[in-house]
């Protein structure tokens, strides 16, 4: 069948017969030559086969517009789109999206290779090609509850057999693991020794960083300051730029590290991106715009969207837009701007492209709380302050503050003129009754309370609030629906979205996902809340790997010191 395919493709090179699509007078961004010339985009069986004039069956004029490769996400968590694969492949098509590499971790946490099995099903023949890298971290910590755990048995499983779907390991988050060499860590590391490894090692510097990168990763997407992206490259690093949702802006400050000798191991990523921001601002598109208006030349920024990430992950013949190569490319009607006119996927235009309208059989509730009482919630005044999660607006770096208590009748409690919002964690999984509680200082609520599965790394039952009642009934809404957000004030539930693919993704159309979301941020405006993205900002409360300090269904973790806290200061 190879022969047979190729010997097509040498025969269309040389004119022998039509080929079945060119795309006549464009301007080539031609991210292998590093240059802007003009072009023919000649494809057949949807693959390039030159720049020249050819027959064609269907011709489409260019008229001098720019013409980029197909752009590729290096690090995404479809999950947190909140819509499943096909949905979320229709959505980013048009923003030019050729392919993304998915590291399927959140319903890893919640249904272990069951959920990875799903995410490959769901997205194995859409046009818009999705990689899925193995997750590494189920659990992400020792210090929650996640819904499974996957081992080195594991990974070695799922590598060998989606040898063409899954390029390798994913975010190694558990850096203190490889730094100490944990046995379970080392493991995973070496089944994955001929693959690609990706890392995860915010703020790490200096000798343990060193240590890391001797253990097998070899990119880092959550790094924050220009320092530390210049001592990642300096130590052959591939920096990953993220640009995500609300809560993950890293573009401004890493892009000074840039120059013109370096780029060549810098990707964009977006991570994170809900699907409020997916449709309002784009996808990788919406990255290549700030990148352009920040400065960087678009021939390297572009580059940085296509060529330098299928390089990273050794996708072979992606990326670019040359004989050979998958003909993902996109038509731009301005390049500055990054206006697109039209978008190819393998040679067929997205908007003839039917997108699958339905998904992978998925009927299990996945939400199993057995402590969902006012009791959970209470607590008792300790000793000292209290230990409270800082909220750093535009980051998932949060900031471990402490406060006095506001005390009633014996019990800690919210305080709305200091921004001290209560929280908890419930465990959903396994019916623990594990609930973990603590503070948060800058949601901005002045009353009510936002509950959801989606949580951040085990996807527990987080909530916030000013007042218990409103907690229990917005976290009991979610119970309800089989998981998904919820948004209560006076006892009563103002707005819910139902999420019913492991709590954490829906399968109904984009519009009616928008439109719940719209619904549920509405009901948080009427309570002050003041981020841009109410429960994007919720999820990463949970990250324990991510620094300073978070909250699981276990207690207060100071991620630095890698354990568990208490709440009092003195205890």
């Amino acid at each position: 069948m190879y022969k047979k395919t190729m010997r097509a493709l040498i025969g269309a090179a040389q004119d022998e017969g039509p080929v079945d699509l060119l795309v006549r007078n464009v301007k080539l961004v031609n991210v292998l030559s590093g240059e802007i010339h003009d072009a023919h985009i000649a494809v057949k069986n949807g693959v390039i086969v030159g720049f020249e004039e050819y027959e064609a069956k269907t011709v489409v004029e260019g008229k001098g517009r720019h013409c980029i490769p197909g752009l590729i996400d290096g690090h995404i968590h479809i999950e947190s789109t909140l819509l499943s694969p096909q949905r979320f492949a229709a959505a980013a098509a048009p923003h030019g999206t050729a392919a993304v590499m998915c590291d399927p971790h959140e319903i890893a946490n919640v249904m272990g290779a069951e959920g990875i099995e799903y995410i490959l099903h769901a997205s194995e023949k859409l046009p818009l090609s999705v990689f899925v890298m193995m997750p590494s971290c189920v659990p992400a910590t020792h210090m929650e509850t996640a819904g499974a755990t996957l081992r080195a048995e594991d990974v070695s499983d799922f590598l060998s057999r989606y040898p063409d779907r899954m390029p390798g390991l994913a975010e190694m988050m558990n850096y203190p693991g490889v730094i100490f060499r944990d046995e379970e860590v080392m493991e995973k590391l070496d089944a994955s020794r001929n693959h690609v490894i990706d890392g995860h090692a915010p703020l790490l510097s200096g000798k343990q960083l060193n240590a890391y990168i001797l253990g097998g990763p070899s990119s880092d997407h959550e790094t924050s300051n220009a320092n530390e992206a210049r001592e990642k490259l300096r130590k052959g690093m591939h920096l990953m730029i993220r640009e995500g949702g609300s809560q993950e802006h890293n573009l401004d400050e890493l892009i000074t590290v840039l120059n013109e000798f370096n780029t060549q191991n810098v990707s964009f990523v977006s991570d994170d991106k809900v699907v409020n921001d997916l449709m309002d601002t784009g996808h990788m598109d919406d990255i290549l715009r700030k990148a352009i208006a920040a400065g960087l030349p678009p021939v390297r920024a572009v580059q940085m969207a296509s060529i330098n990430t299928a390089r990273y992950f050794r996708l072979h013949r992606r990326g670019a837009v040359a004989p050979g190569y998958r003909a993902d490319f996109v038509l731009l009607d301005d390049l500055e701007t990054v206006k697109i006119a039209a978008c190819y996927l393998a040679g067929k235009n997205v908007k003839d492209i039917t997108f699958c309208d339905g998904g992978a059989e998925f009927c299990e509730n996945t939400v199993h709380i057995a402590n969902l009482e006012p009791e959970a919630l209470r607590i008792p005044e300790g000793k000292g302050n209290l230990r409270v999660i800082g909220i750093v607006p535009g980051q998932v770096i949060t900031e471990a503050l402490e406060m006095p208590p506001k005390v009633q009748d014996g019990l800690a409690v919210a305080d709305v003129d200091r921004d001290l919002a209560k929280m908890a964690v419930f465990e959903r999984h396994k019916g623990t009754g594990n609930v973990g509680l603590g503070f948060s200082s800058g949601l901005g609520l002045r009353k009510g309370a936002l509950a959801g599965t989606v949580a951040h790394d085990s996807h527990n039952l987080i909530v916030a609030g000013m007042s218990d009642d409103d907690m229990l009934t917005a976290a009991q809404e979610v119970q309800r629906i089989g998981g998904g957000l919820a948004v209560a004030c006076d006892g009563k539930v103002l707005a819910s979205l139902p999420l019913p693919i492991a709590g954490l993704m829906s399968n109904a159309p984009v519009e009616e996902v928008l439109a719940g979301l719209h619904n549920i941020n509405e009901a948080l405006a009427t309570l002050g809340y003041k981020l841009s993205s109410p429960f994007a900002a919720l999820a990463f409360l949970s990250l324990a790997v991510i620094p300073s300090l978070k909250l699981t269904d276990m207690g207060l973790v100071d991620v630095h010191k890698f354990e568990l806290v208490p709440l009092w200061t003195e205890e």
